[in-house]
């Protein structure tokens, strides 16, 4: 009997090529040629035929029972766990059929790839074999475990969180059943800048540990960053589990770190994203997490995520994106309100102001767009235009008028501007390009831009002093008031909040103020504008208590750069 086998060690490649002719019941010599020929077969292969109430094995090679398969006779697992789909196998219309088995406990379990075939649906016998697969599979499943945990903390990673936290979204569940905490780590930058990444490593290691004592069994903790944790969270009542559990975890993280010869204590922001029907991507409710996590740095406690807070930062990038667009295209504009001296009554100077419609027609307020612009960076060529466009308007007016104007124009500088920008420069440019002294532009700063840098800020106005410009300090009493920066830096102008000046007259405690600042002013040198001046009378009081300018809708709102014009004639004539 003529039998040819392949000798690879795939399981399709392992089929044994049966003769042409297969008798529909073999015959003992038949069958005792068979298991001479199986012999030379690598792969665990046995011929399996009909037996009393099953099937039985007529023959099998040596590498099937090696494998602890058995052996021709009863008492082979491989019968006993797979006998009825062979005896179905052969009782249908089939010629071949591969599938999966398993054989064995969790700890030693076997994996096989069985293939049973035969050369007509007719014939008595088919023959088994058994590709082991078991070395493959455990490699694959340690390659996998590898790749879906974190080396250092031994937690699952963030693409095994997201798995998990996928296989919950497609279970259908609750949706109300399940939350994702995002807890972030405070500080951790300058753990690892200081103490050197060892102390990082043993730091998020603690805190890893930390974590899972203040988590239930059902609960999965995963490292999803560097120092940025994801928590799934079985909620079995309600939604306030998870402030619960975000309250433990605090209190877990607030005992001090032991970090080389320091004892530290690392705080933490936590996001929390409920489970909804809205969502169905896993990367997005981590997404929403850490979204509440942003909230959380600025309230100091954990924060839920907000689907308006959300749509109010895509709402923001939405005007990134346009704010960018209008810059490079030139479609922002200047309106100017008028600064008035309260002695005289002349108008002495403009404060040029931002504004912007965007390309539907729709106008952002400065309150809108400049915070935008401070974020996202546009704050540095936004700024550098509009010294450039008030520039290019003053020097206008003084061409209009037959030789100057007679005023100058007020420029605000964004304390994100002052630190990411070289102002001094940008500032001589406009004036050079539009042929312009330095005396006709008041530079006005916040105190808030003195905070991040002093030494800095204080060098950058001492260079636009030596420009001619005059600096005011913009909404003063409102920040970090300083008056060791008040006697230092070279200021010439106070400015009085409006919050200080509206409604002044029915107010003792804001008149107190006020006329506590145009003292310390008068005593320094410096002049004073007083803002939201709304009608005659507040103008006359503080012009009696002192006060040099005034600014506000009793003089004009901000006005196009025409109509400014105009009202500068008008007024001044």
């Amino acid at each position: 009997m003529s039998l040819g086998f392949s000798r690879a060690k795939t399981a399709r490649a392992a089929a044994v090529a049966l003769p042409d002719a297969v008798p529909a019941v073999l015959e003992p010599q038949q069958i005792a040629n068979v298991a001479a020929s199986i012999e030379l077969i690598p792969v665990a292969l046995a011929l399996v035929g009909p037996g009393d109430g099953g099937v039985v094995i007529a023959a099998a090679n040596s590498a099937f029972r090696q494998a602890g398969l058995g052996a021709d006779g009863d008492g082979s697992p491989m019968v006993e766990q797979l006998g009825e789909r062979i005896a179905a196998f052969l009782a249908s219309d089939k010629e071949r059929e591969e599938f999966s088995w398993e054989y064995g406990a969790a700890v030693d379990c076997r994996y096989f790839r069985v293939m049973a075939a035969r050369r007509s649906a007719q014939s008595s016998h088919c023959f088994v074999t058994l590709t082991d697969h078991t070395g493959e599979l455990r490699t694959e499943r340690n390659l996998r475990r590898e790749m879906m945990t974190d080396s250092l903390t031994g937690l699952p990673n963030r693409a095994a969180f997201s798995e998990r936290l996928e296989e919950r979204i497609a279970a259908g569940e609750d949706t109300a059943r399940y939350a994702v905490l995002i807890v972030d780590l405070d500080r951790f930058s300058r753990v690892n800048a200081c103490l050197g990444s060892m102390a990082g490593d043993e730091l998020l290691i603690t805190v890893a540990r930390r974590l899972k004592g203040a988590l239930r069994a059902v609960d999965v903790l995963a490292r999803t960053g560097g120092d940025e944790f994801g928590i799934l969270l079985t909620l079995e009542q309600s939604g306030a589990e998870a402030d619960q559990v975000a309250h433990r975890i605090e209190q877990a993280l607030a005992t001090p770190f032991r970090l080389s010869d320091f004892e530290i204590r690392v705080a933490c922001s936590i996001g929390i994203a409920f489970g909804s029907d809205d969502v169905e991507d896993p990367e997005d409710l981590i997404r929403h997490a850490q979204f509440a996590v942003k909230r959380s740095k600025t309230s100091g406690h954990a924060e839920h995520y907000q689907t308006r807070a959300f749509d109010a930062a895509r709402t923001q990038f939405g005007i990134e994106t346009e704010l960018r667009r209008a810059i490079e295209n030139g479609a922002l504009r200047l309106s100017f309100q008028p600064i008035c001296d309260l002695a005289s009554g002349r108008i002495v100077s403009f404060e040029s102001l931002a504004r912007w419609t965007s390309e539907s027609g729709q106008e952002y307020s400065p309150t809108e767009f400049i915070p935008v612009a401070e974020e996202s960076g546009l704050i540095v060529p936004l700024g550098r235009w509009a010294l450039d466009e008030a520039a290019r308007t003053l020097r206008a007016w003084d061409v209009r008028a037959g030789g100057g104007c007679g005023v100058r124009f007020a420029v605000n500088l964004s304390a994100i501007q002052l630190h990411r920008d070289d102002i001094a420069p940008a500032v001589e440019s406009a004036l050079t390009a539009h042929q312009l002294a330095g005396s006709r532009f008041t530079l006005e700063l916040t105190e808030s831009a003195l905070i991040a840098d002093p030494a800095r800020v204080s060098d950058m106005m001492h260079a636009l002093k030596q420009l001619g410009t005059t600096l005011a300090m913009d909404d003063f009493g409102t920040g970090y008031s300083n008056l060791a920066y008040l006697q230092k830096l070279p200021i010439d102008v106070l400015k009085i909040d409006r919050s200080f000046v509206t409604g002044m007259l029915a107010d003792r405690d804001k008149i107190a103020i006020v006329r506590a600042i145009l003292s310390l002013a008068q005593a320094l040198g410096m002049d004073t504008t007083a803002e939201g001046i709304e009608t005659n009378e507040l103008a006359q009081t503080l012009a009696a208590l002192g006060c040099t300018y005034g600014q506000g809708y009793v003089y004009a709102k901000p006005l196009e750069a025409d109509a400014a014009y105009d009202f500068l004639m008008a007024s001044n004539s």
